[in-house]
């Protein structure tokens, strides 16, 4: 029997995991493995793992179990588990989950391809004990970056010996221009592409277990970040996503604590990008320079997707985090005084240990003041190897639940208002969905009574970020024919929650995207 060599990368979780499973990817297919989107059709199912929260977990475990399945019924001969997950818990998973052949964490990603092949083949690969990563590398972030060559980064690529260059490679893989950069392979065909800056993170919020499992802070070299966008706009990619655990801190172990000011504009000029997007950042680090690039750099997108988790002093200093709601708004109005439309989306941590009513009712101010264009609301839970899960004063489960409804209750009305404020603006949209023939009249559309069957193009708008924050969807028939990848001006006629229905504008308003 042929050794196998078909494998098929399952993604769960946050776009850093989607650019890490395309790093794996782009290794296998280097070492001559075929890969395939549908994993019933693979000899082994990598699942790349999430390891945030409990439902994260949990949706994890789900997919391991499901892929799992396939070996009943299906050519899978193995199912692997990756990612966060994996490398939290290493040997913990392996045993709690036999129906895994293989739990691979970080280390094991520059030897992917000898990781399979040794569990399909029936051999074994001891998983790993689980252990801090933020003392893998130096405390000072100025000493990091010589560290780091030694030590697994995921999405940032390996420092082992790669293929020499682009004729060594399969098609459609990128390749490695020095020791740092990553072998990569798109998974999809999406014209949006995340990129990353940076891995791990050196806050110590009391309610995140996320550095310790990432690591502590390591930026990229900005050449990486450079070539590896050059690279992508040759994939007919049009939009990238810059991402991390903390996009304000890029550079500090660079020497440069504004490296990112000077990247963003030389990223907006890569040839064929249409729109660079910066996702993650830290209200605490923002910083007026950083604001006057965000929002006043042609090919930048004016979006912010702000980490405020709550706006209450007292709770914010329990997360271990700085600021308050006029602070929050002080910020936001200097925001929009320099790009009036910019977009803004954050997370809120309801329920927090010793959280109070006045708490909530402070939340609520905020929101209510903030206008923001996306909010997530999540019910406060205890994680394993916290602080915060040692704190006092929990609120009980009930009541949890209780603000978590009600807050995001009023996020989705607050979010539907700011929708409708849109109405009138012209927006840029990159179409990602060509739909069918096209949609009619505006009015109908927003009211959900299409033409018919017909769906018409879609996309995202400047302050849309991927899957997160809504889209924009095409009407009329100057949309017809609106080809994926291209950028689309149009007008906001109508709104349907965080969506928008817009038209585009008269003939020749449209532009190629290359």
């Amino acid at each position: 029997m042929p050794e196998p060599r078909t494998v098929a990368l399952v993604t769960l979780g946050c776009a850093r995991n989607e650019v890490d499973s395309e790093e794996l990817a782009g290794r296998l297919a280097a070492d001559g493995w075929d890969l395939v989107e549908d994993a019933a059709e693979a000899d082994v199912a990598v699942v790349n793992t999430c390891g945030f929260v409990e439902a994260a977990k949990k949706d994890s475990v789900d997919a391991l179990l499901e892929a799992n399945d396939l070996k009943d019924h299906g050519r899978t001969q193995a199912v692997v588990a990756v990612g966060c997950m994996a490398e939290r818990y290493g040997k913990e998973l392996a045993e709690a989950l036999p129906e895994a052949d293989g739990v691979l964490g970080f280390d094991d990603y520059t030897h992917i391809s000898d990781r399979l092949r040794t569990i399909v083949s029936g051999g074994i690969h001891a998983p790993h004990t689980p252990r801090d990563r933020r003392r893998l590398l130096p405390v000072s972030p100025a000493d990091r970056q010589q560290a780091g060559q030694t030590v697994a980064l995921p999405g940032h690529g390996g420092t082992e010996a790669e293929p020499a260059g682009p004729g060594d490679l399969p098609a459609g893989v990128a390749p490695a221009s020095g020791p740092r950069p990553p072998l990569r392979r798109r998974t999809g065909d999406s014209p949006v592409a995340s990129v990353k800056l940076a891995s791990g993170c050196d806050r110590r919020c009391s309610f995140c277990a996320i550095p310790s499992f990432r690591g502590s802070f390591i930026s990229r070299r900005p050449s990486d970040v450079l070539n590896e966008t050059r690279w992508l706009a040759g994939q007919s990619v049009r939009e990238i996503m810059l991402v991390s655990e903390n996009n304000t801190s890029y550079g500090k172990d660079l020497g440069d604590i504004r490296l990112l000011e000077s990247l963003l504009p030389e990223l907006a000029a890569v040839d064929g990008i249409e729109r660079v997007r910066v996702s993650y950042l830290q209200p605490a680090e923002m910083r007026p320079g950083l604001l006057d690039v965000l929002t006043g750099t042609d090919g930048v997108a004016p979006y912010f997707d702000l980490s405020f988790q709550h706006s209450a002093p007292g709770v914010l200093r329990a997360m271990r985090r700085f600021g308050d709601t006029d602070s929050f708004l002080e910020l936001l109005e200097s925001i929009r005084s320099r790009a009036p439309q910019a977009g803004v989306r954050s997370n809120f941590i309801v329920g927090f240990p010793g959280e109070t009513e006045a708490d909530v009712a402070e939340l609520e101010r905020f929101l209510t003041a903030a206008r923001l264009d996306a909010v997530g609301v999540f019910g406060y839970s205890d994680e394993e190897g916290t602080e915060a899960a040692g704190y006092p004063g929990k609120n009980p489960a009930e009541v949890v639940a209780e603000r978590l409804e009600r807050v995001s209750r009023l996020a989705e009305e607050l979010t539907a208002q700011r929708a409708e404020e849109r109405v009138g603006e012209t927006v840029r949209v990159l179409v990602e969905s060509a739909g069918s023939a096209g949609v009619g009249d505006p009015a109908a559309d927003a009211a959900g009574e299409l033409s018919g069957d017909a769906e018409g193009p879609s996309g995202r708008a400047a302050h849309q970020a991927p899957e997160t924050d809504g889209q924009v969807l095409l009407t009329g028939a100057p949309c017809r024919g609106a080809a994926v990848g291209r950028m689309v001006e149009a007008k906001v006629v109508a709104t349907e929650g965080v969506d928008l229905f817009a038209e585009p504008l008269p003939s020749g308003s449209e532009e190629a995207s290359g």
